[in-house]
């Protein structure tokens, strides 16, 4: 007898290239409905901050980062100033992010590298960011989405496991997921359908125990069935805004914190 998961997987082992396509952006219409704060949680106020606080962001949550770059951009706040200090100082203020003195020095490193080559500003082109330390396609695609207006898809823990799980994608090499996804939607839709992923992937489509149950895309899901199916124990699963009781804690929507 088929488990749940394994008839949820048999009902879309045929679909079309097309039915693909039309499932998938049925699927973020639906996201796009339950998640309508997504967003990048990472606090900005320009690219330089903002590409800074990615390069932190790497094996911890953007709740934390958020603590510590306001102390940070208040001594350095530009790439020349960041560039010029002692790294020392800057592994002392970004210690609690974890693995603070290889990230001290790549963002002291990734300013010089700005005020040597880009005059102090950062590069709205793909090929000069990959170029800058700490700084691969998913840093650049945060920056080039959200400071430059530039649509992509951030490849990141989150929507590297839902694209598999939706199917978008059979690969598992960040580029091909990158490319495959794209190719699925609209490109004006991609840094926004990012966003959604992550949501999803942070408060219902966990990792270790997905909350089948309380998904709002079960219908359209090839991966339906491997994780908690009882609709009640699905909830107790959600996190933060979503997670029980979180409404009378006085949870945001934008809070959780997130590890990249």
């Amino acid at each position: 007898m088929l488990t749940t998961a394994e008839k949820s997987a048999r009902r879309f082992a045929r679909e079309t290239p097309l039915g693909r396509t039309r499932r998938a952006r049925k699927i973020d219409r639906i996201l796009t409905e339950v998640y309508p704060h997504a967003r990048c949680e990472l606090d900005f106020e320009n690219p330089f901050q903002l590409l800074v606080a990615t390069v932190l962001s790497a094996q911890t949550t953007d709740i934390r980062v958020n603590l510590v770059t306001p102390e940070l951009f208040a001594a350095f706040p530009d790439s020349r100033a960041l560039a010029a200090a002692p790294v020392e100082e800057v592994e002392q203020i970004i210690r609690s992010t974890g693995f603070y003195r290889a990230k001290a020095r790549n963002i002291v490193a990734l300013a010089q590298e700005l005020v040597e080559r880009f005059d102090g500003e950062v590069p709205d082109r793909m090929a000069d960011l990959i170029t800058l330390p700490g700084t691969g396609r998913k840093t650049a695609h945060v920056v080039l989405g959200n400071a430059f207006d530039q649509p992509g898809v951030t490849v990141d823990t989150h929507v590297s496991r839902l694209a598999q799980r939706f199917a978008f994608t059979g690969a598992t090499d960040p580029v091909k997921i990158e490319h495959d996804i794209a190719a699925l939607f609209p490109r004006r839709d991609l840094t926004m359908l990012s966003h959604r992923l992550i949501f999803h992937g942070r408060r219902i489509c966990h990792a270790r125990r997905p909350a089948c149950g309380a998904c709002p895309v079960a219908a359209l899901c090839p991966s339906f069935g491997i994780g908690e199916l009882d609709p009640d124990a699905a909830r107790s699963l959600l996190k933060y805004e979503m997670a029980p009781g979180a409404a009378k804690q006085g949870q945001s929507p934008t809070e959780p914190g997130v590890q990249r």
